[in-house]
């Protein structure tokens, strides 16, 4: 039995998205916003590399993604990974592709800032007054 949704989850720093993928005609919505409207460019054309590469898939598939959390890079990451794993569901062969092209497309790359550190959280987690030795 088919399904009729397929849903994946991508994950950047401290963003989270949530896509959820149906048979379709090309249709990507973040948030209640289309992707053309998303903005600055350069994040936007970053969320679109899977959808350019695997376009003959992408063309079939509307994709609703829901992102919350972290800033505006990582949720574009987090959504560029969670339409990524989508496409794959539709296509196996996609992955690959996607793999020799950029990794972190399909893996989640799981680092964080450092949490900062009592009486010295202004300077940042391991800033330490500078020693003298003389």
């Amino acid at each position: 039995m088919k399904k009729e949704f397929i849903t994946t989850i991508g994950k950047r720093k401290m963003a989270v998205a949530r896509a959820i993928a149906r048979a379709g005609t090309g249709r990507v919505v973040i948030n209640g916003k289309s992707l053309d409207l998303v903005q600055p460019e350069p994040v936007r054309l970053y969320m679109q590399e899977p959808l350019m590469i695997g376009a003959d898939t992408a063309k079939g598939v509307d994709v609703e993604v829901n992102v919350s959390g972290g800033g505006v890079f990582g949720q574009a990451a987090a959504t560029r990974q969670a339409v990524a794993l989508a496409l794959v569901e539709f296509n196996k062969k996609l992955k690959k592709t996607f793999l020799e092209y950029d990794r972190s497309m399909l893996i989640a790359d799981s680092r964080q800032t450092e949490p900062h550190k009592p009486s010295r959280s202004k300077d940042g987690p391991r800033a330490s007054k500078q020693k003298s030795k003389r």
